[in-house]
């Protein structure tokens, strides 16, 4: 027996617990309501608002990613919250691109004007470049970024804490050898 028996009675408990589970269903139909029903999408103009339809998002919003349980709800974030977005899509590891292809996939395609049958190449021997950009060019500085992402880790918007530690771990044992 708890020292909270004495202090209260059995109905006086029963009761907390009954408020208590009924406050936990109020905000599981809140969180429900916010990341399974189709969200309001603010920016408007965006390709998230072209392409994620009332169809698509149900189809969809109750799945997480295995790699860092990201969801359909966490990609469109940014076109959901703010009306200023192009694009409005992040994905949180390589496997948003396959679990929401149906969305990425569209997107993807119009963002870069590719055709759904599109392959990249890859070709790093800089041996083919020829010349150099014109001296005379008005040209201060240029780059050219690339991403990579580290197999089995979330990307930037969806990689989790642990995620986060074991790859300064894996960075660091790796800076060990140079």
């Amino acid at each position: 027996s708890s020292g909270i028996n004495a202090e209260y009675g059995e109905v006086q408990l029963v009761q907390t617990m009954i408020d208590g589970v009924n406050k936990l269903y109020e905000e599981d139909l809140a969180f429900q309501k916010k990341y399974f029903e189709f969200p309001e999408i603010k920016s408007t103009h965006s390709l998230v608002a072209k392409h994620v339809t009332k169809e698509r998002y149900e189809k969809l919003a109750r799945h997480t990613t295995a790699t860092s349980g990201f969801t359909l709800y966490k990609a469109i974030a940014c076109a959901v919250e703010f009306d200023n977005q192009h694009c409005g899509i992040y994905a949180g590891d390589w496997d948003s691109y396959k679990d929401f292809a149906d969305v990425f996939d569209p997107i993807i395609q119009e963002y870069h004007g590719i055709k759904a049958d599109a392959r990249h190449t890859s070709d790093m021997d800089s041996t083919k470049l020829v010349g150099n950009v014109n001296p005379d060019a008005p040209v201060k500085s240029t780059r050219i970024r690339v991403g990579r992402s580290i197999n089995g880790y979330g990307l930037s918007p969806g990689i989790t804490k642990e995620q986060r530690l074991a790859v300064e771990q894996l960075f660091a044992s790796a800076s060990k050898k140079f």
